[in-house]
Formats: structure tokens, C-alpha cells, sequence
């Protein structure tokens, strides 16, 4: 039965919008493949790990007004990237296999049924919706993603707290080591509502919003969260735990103050990194009037040492970091200089943007 005459453009990029979810190896078999839905001209590509459901709509002509089937997604995926783009890709079905041709390449997939393809559905009880630019809310995401954890058994933090509260829209990041805040103005005013995205979903809207000024829908729906933006609707389950008080770990008052260019500091501590023990990745950096070292040793006693003409008058400190904590933030903020405000050698440092109060990353002194 013949199915599908189109592009291989207008299956690809469909397909790829919706196959970033798609675990390699699963307990289902089933969770390994994209549905592929036709009504009419409208095409339809579903894919879910039961966590996250990703859906996307292109309009299509020919072929059968209705279809339903699943096929390996990843695969059909590969077969469509290798094949040249000017290509016009045929799908048919025989039994349960499904036979794509291009020119003369022909591969055949085996097929699962679509009515037992599960699929999440949204709560009713919505609580906020609000719409945002999609370039203002991928640019908030890249500014505290990277302070997510990755497999704490504490695992709130290994998502991304997402607050609305009145017109400002909060997110925060940490890993129980370093913290990342971001705050900004969103149209609307709207309850306080708290809730953690998981850790996939974060790292799969940073992938697929546009950085343009078209809008993103959000949702908040029981312990769902629905993202509408372009041809794609992504649901979302939510971390169901409880987020540490951020506010109690973002310093006050921290009396030494240093404005830093931001890409000679960049590279002074990526040069600086080359040498640090691989296992604690850590830098001393020596504070004093008018200079900033920044030190590292590792297991074979060899040494590296950078140093800084600053604008500081005031008293020294010797304080220890992790390296790569450091470099995180300075990759990616994408101001000329940073403020950075310390106290002593056991407390944590708070790094800023001058003249932005938005924005705030806490990093923890560690023993060097």
C-alpha cells in the first residue's frame, strides 16, 4: 500500500524536531519509534519516552487522507540523512514493513501498531499560561542550564526551578556545588507558581527554540507543563520535590568587589586549567592590591600561574575553586566584564553583570 510521496526535506526536518527524545535503548520496544499520523494534507510526527512527548504538524499532498504507523525513529532518521536532499522519498507498507524508496536505494523497516503507541495526555486543570519570546526565554535557559546537576541522587536538582510570580519569570539552577539565577519581565501578571523542569526537557528546549522574536507558549497544567512554539508542541512532566531555598545561598554584602574583563580572565583560567589535577580541577586565586593570580599544581608537581593587572585597593585573599565552575559562567554570559564580589576564603563567590542585577551566579570556595 502506498502511503507517502514527498521530499526528503519535508520528512527530515519534521522528524528531527521530534527524534531528540527518543532513547537509543528502552524497556519498551515500541518507545524506540516516531509515530506518523495523516489526515488529509495535515502530517503529524509523535514521538515520547512517557516523560516527554514531542508533536509536530507539516502539510503534505497525495498519498492516503489517513495513516497511522510507527517505525524506528533513529533509523529512519539515518536513512533520510544519508540519502541525497534533491531525493523525492516514497513510503509503502506490506504487512507490518514498511519500504522506503529513493532513486534506486530501497531499505525496509519493520512497523509496530499505532493504537499501541502510548501518548501523555494534559491534565485539565490549567493553572498559568503565559507567552513569552522564544529567543528571551532560549537566552534565560542558557544562562543557568549549565548549573543543573547530572544524576544527583537529589534528584530536584537535577532540573531547573521555573517560577512565575507576578510579571517575572525566575529560573534557577544548582548542583549543590554552584548556583545560577536569572530573572526577567514577562506581559501578564500571575499567581506565584513553582515547578521544576526535569533535566531532558531544559536541555531539549534550548535545542529547538528559534532564536527569534516568534512566541512560546507555556502552559503550566497540574504536574505537566505544555511548551507550544512554531509546528511543535512539547508536554512536559514535572520534578515532583522540593527545591532548595535559593535565597538563603545568594551572598549579601561581600566587601570585595573586582570588575573583570571577561575574555582575558577567560583565558588566563583556561590556560591556568591545563594543569590542574584532573579528578579536583582546581585553582588557587591570590588576591592583592592591583593583582589577581590565579595558580595550579597537579599529582606531578608541575605548576602553571597567570596574573591579572586589577583596579583593587584593598585586603588580600587566597581562595580555592573549581576551575571548570568558573569557566561555565564565562562561556556563557556574553557581557564585556563581570563583577565579582568575595569575603573571605570560606565563602562563596557571587559573580554578576555590571549594571544588570538579574543575573547571579554563586560558586563555592573548595580546599585546594
Amino acid at each position: 500500500m502506498q502511503l507517502l510521496t514527498t521530499t526528503r526535506d519535508a520528512l527530515l526536518g519534521p522528524l528531527q524536531s521530534v527524534s531528540g527524545i527518543v532513547e537509543k535503548r528502552h524497556t519498551l520496544p515500541i518507545l524506540s519509534n516516531v509515530l506518523i499520523e495523516k489526515h488529509g494534507d495535515r502530517l503529524t510526527l509523535l514521538a515520547t519516552d512517557i516523560e516527554i512527548q514531542i508533536r509536530t504538524t507539516a502539510i503534505v499532498t497525495g498519498g492516503p487522507d489517513d495513516l497511522n504507523i510507527t517505525v524506528a525513529a533513529r533509523k529512519l532518521q539515518d536513512i533520510l540523512r544519508a540519502l541525497p536532499g534533491d531525493n523525492d522519498i516514497a513510503l509503502s507498507l506490506d504487512d507490518s514493513r514498511m519500504t522506503v524508496k529513493a532513486g534506486r536505494s530501497r531499505f525496509q523497516l519493520q512497523t509496530l501498531p499505532a493504537a499501541d503507541y502510548p501518548r501523555l495526555t494534559v491534565a485539565e486543570d490549567e493553572g498559568v499560561r503565559f507567552s513569552i519570546p522564544q529567543r528571551a526565554f532560549k537566552k534565560q535557559l542558557a544562562l543557568v542550564q549549565y548549573a543543573m546537576a547530572q544524576q544527583d541522587i537529589r534528584y530536584y536538582l537535577n532540573g531547573l526551578l521555573t517560577m512565575v510570580d507576578g510579571s517575572t519569570l525566575r529560573m534557577v539552577a544548582t548542583d549543590g556545588h554552584r548556583l545560577a539565577y536569572i530573572e526577567s519581565e514577562i506581559e501578564g501578571n500571575y499567581p506565584r507558581t513553582d515547578v521544576i523542569l526535569p533535566r531532558k526537557t531544559v536541555l531539549e528546549l534550548a535545542r529547538q527554540l528559534a532564536d527569534s522574536d516568534e512566541p512560546l507558549e507555556v502552559i503550566i497544567a497540574g504536574n505537566q507543563i505544555v511548551f507550544r512554539f512554531g509546528d511543535i508542541e512539547l508536554i512536559s512532566k514535572l520534578v515532583d520535590g522540593k527545591f532548595p531555598d535559593y535565597e538563603r545561598v545568594i551572598p549579601q554584602n561581600h566587601p570585595k568587589e573586582l570588575r573583570l574583563a571577561r575574555q582575558p580572565l577567560h583565558a588566563a583560567l583556561s590556560r591556568v586549567a591545563i594543569l590542574t589535577n584532573d579528578k579536583f580541577r582546581g585553582v588557587r586565586v591570590v588576591l592583592s592590591s592591583g593583582s589577581l593570580k590565579i595558580l595550579s599544581t597537579n599529582a606531578e608537581q608541575e605548576e602553571a600561574q597567570e596574573e591579572l593587572e586589577i583596579d583593587y585597593e584593598g585586603d588580600g585573599l587566597d581562595i580555592g575553586f573549581n576551575v571548570t565552575y568558573l569557566l561555565d559562567v564565562l562561556n556563557n554570559v556574553s557581557s564585556d566584564d563581570v563583577l565579582i564580589r568575595l569575603n573571605d576564603g570560606n565563602s562563596s563567590a557571587l559573580i554578576s553583570l555590571p549594571g544588570n542585577d538579574a543575573f547571579k551566579y554563586v560558586v563555592m570556595p573548595m580546599r585546594i
